[in-house]
């Protein structure tokens, strides 16, 4: 009996990893395919010959990308944004968080707070009411139109009220017992025991600032005023102007190498490094971050 359930315990094991492999690699061979095509040539990505490998392999869609100095303009404007989004996010949902685990009697509009936050997150005023308000404050073709409106992720907040409401009451009590103030509680007990929480929304700020490319289109009316997401979005190849220029071989060859659609490729690859460098140091705290702060007890 032994036997026949441990066999089955390791069937089903193997069945298990077998599809987890399988849709891991499912979803990563189209990111390989994406990082070919931005090495590839743009005849061969034309004919649709790129797979996993690059065909007739060259650096022209990076070169276009990197010698552009507004692109590093727009790279540096995005990482000024996601560094203030994320300090001012923290700065602004740790104390509203801490509040909110505090019942009626202690905080005694705390259901009316709460009620707000629940709808603000179900509803919002949608794009022309939020540019109006954002024309209106002077914040246009300023870095503030793109931090500003979203200084208080709500979804954050009630996912770290949540995971504030984990930590033993106890750990408080003793705290204040001692003397600790309210603030001293928040700082030296709060977030000390909350890093996973913090984490977790520390990466959906970075994530979220940096990906952003909508709200650059749309309060931004001069394209050095760009975030590097949207001005990646707004480079195209005009065939029509490189044959205009002076025929040069470096002329030559971009006609030859570069196309819209491996310099798409490269600038999905150029986006997701950052990302992609920022993540596994945050990645450790992610699940237990999200597991922690979305169940209430």
């Amino acid at each position: 009996m032994l036997d026949s359930k441990s066999t089955s315990s390791k069937l089903r094991n193997v069945i298990i990893y077998t599809l987890i492999i399988t849709s891991g690699l499912i979803c990563f061979l189209p990111l390989i395919n994406i990082v070919s095509i931005s090495f590839s040539g743009s005849a061969a990505v034309t004919a649709n010959r790129v797979g996993l490998l690059p065909v007739d392999f060259t650096l022209a869609a990076y070169k276009k990308i990197l010698e552009d100095l507004q692109f590093w303009k727009s790279f540096m404007i995005s990482v000024v944004r996601v560094f203030v989004t994320l300090i001012l996010n923290l700065v602004l949902i740790v104390p509203m968080a801490y509040v909110m685990t505090k019942n009626k009697r202690e905080f005694k509009a705390r259901n009316i707070y709460m009620n707000l936050l629940i709808f603000a997150m179900l509803f919002n005023g949608g794009m022309i009411p939020t540019y109006i308000v954002v024309k209106d404050l002077g914040l246009l073709d300023s870095i503030w139109a793109l931090i500003l409106p979203g200084a208080v992720p709500i979804f954050s907040v009630i996912l770290l009220m949540n995971f504030f409401k984990g930590i033993p009451k106890a750990l408080e009590e003793a705290a204040v017992i001692d003397g600790a103030t309210p603030l001293d509680v928040l700082l030296k007990i709060m977030v000390p025991c909350a890093k996973p929480a913090l984490a977790t929304v520390s990466l959906f700020s970075v994530v979220g600032s940096w990906n952003d490319f909508f709200g650059g289109l749309i309060y931004m009316r001069k394209v050095e005023d760009y975030p590097i997401m949207t001005y990646i979005q707004s480079l195209n190849i005009n065939l029509q102007e490189l044959m205009e220029q002076s025929v040069t071989s470096s002329t030559l060859e971009n006609i030859t190498k570069l196309s819209n659609r491996n310099l798409n490729a490269a600038k999905i690859v150029v986006a997701v490094i950052p990302l992609l460098l920022i993540y596994p140091f945050l990645q450790k705290y992610l699940i237990s971050g999200l597991v922690m702060g979305s169940v209430k007890e």
